[in-house]
């Protein structure tokens, strides 16, 4: 939202831009964050020699670029792209999208719970994003469903609203760990024995923010996969729900072992 945003920006800040007019010295360039507009000499484009500007900059092109100088008084604002490195230049567009999208899905909560996005932002959206970051929040309600937002004091109903276009529009991209299981059971009903291991296992160790499969390869062998939003998460359920599966098989009389897919 607007407000969470100060007037002018920071000497030092990274902003988006996007070029509005190209001339001998320059470019100026409209700050899409800010309702402000700068100039980007043209020693601060490269700092190789330039013998024509288009060939780096162009017309409604959109940079990263930094905040060299700001004068408020005479409505000056001083950037660059020389002193914009890759790494800060990959970062800034992931937050700034980031920040598109959280204010996209708030606008969708502000519909489901028949309020003004201010409202809604000032009622919920500002506690959350003071705790977690506004996006973050809305990761944490897809995954958690409402208990994340009521605990830092977001209402119930409004929380509901919140989690329920989380459910419906994020959709968080996760990792995968793999490893093998070696499992046999000479019973009688061996086969069911295996089976009834797997299932007690993935019920044993559900979460939500975790997924599992299971693959039959050539018996006794049984690939397991584990998804998690992050390696280590991953890593720790695979070890867990194996683990989980072995011990099963063998208290019924059965052997198993796991081991990592490297």
């Amino acid at each position: 939202m607007a407000e969470r945003k100060p007037e002018w920006p920071e000497p030092g800040d990274l902003v988006i831009a996007t070029i509005e007019t190209v001339t001998d010295y320059g470019a100026y360039a409209k700050l899409d964050e800010y309702i402000k507009r700068g100039l980007r000499h043209v020693s601060e484009i490269t700092s190789s020699w330039i013998k024509n500007i288009r060939d780096f900059v162009r017309e409604n092109q959109k940079m990263v670029l930094k905040v060299l100088r700001v004068d408020p008084e005479k409505g000056h604002i001083d950037l660059s792209l020389r002193r914009v490195t890759k790494r800060e230049r990959i970062e800034k567009i992931k937050s700034w999208k980031k920040e598109r999208k959280a204010e996209a899905l708030l606008r969708g909560v502000a519909k489901k719970f028949g309020a003004p996005v201010e409202e809604v932002y000032q009622k919920a959206g500002l506690l959350i994003d003071e705790k977690y970051g506004l996006y973050e929040g809305f990761e944490k309600a897809s995954k958690e469903d409402t208990k994340p937002l009521t605990k830092i004091g977001v209402t119930e109903d409004i929380a509901k609203s919140f989690a329920q276009v989380s459910e419906e529009r994020i959709h968080v991209k996760l990792v995968k760990a793999k490893g093998t299981l070696e499992l046999r059971c000479m019973n009688p009903n061996g086969v069911t024995c295996i089976q009834e291991a797997i299932a007690s296992a993935k019920k044993a160790e559900k979460a939500k923010d975790t997924e599992v499969k299971f693959y039959v390869t050539a018996a006794p062998r049984y690939n397991v996969e584990a998804a998690a939003e992050n390696w280590k998460r991953a890593e720790e359920f695979l070890q867990k729900v194996s683990q989980s599966v072995v011990k099963n098989i063998t208290k019924q009389g059965g052997q198993g072992s796991f081991k990592r897919e490297k």
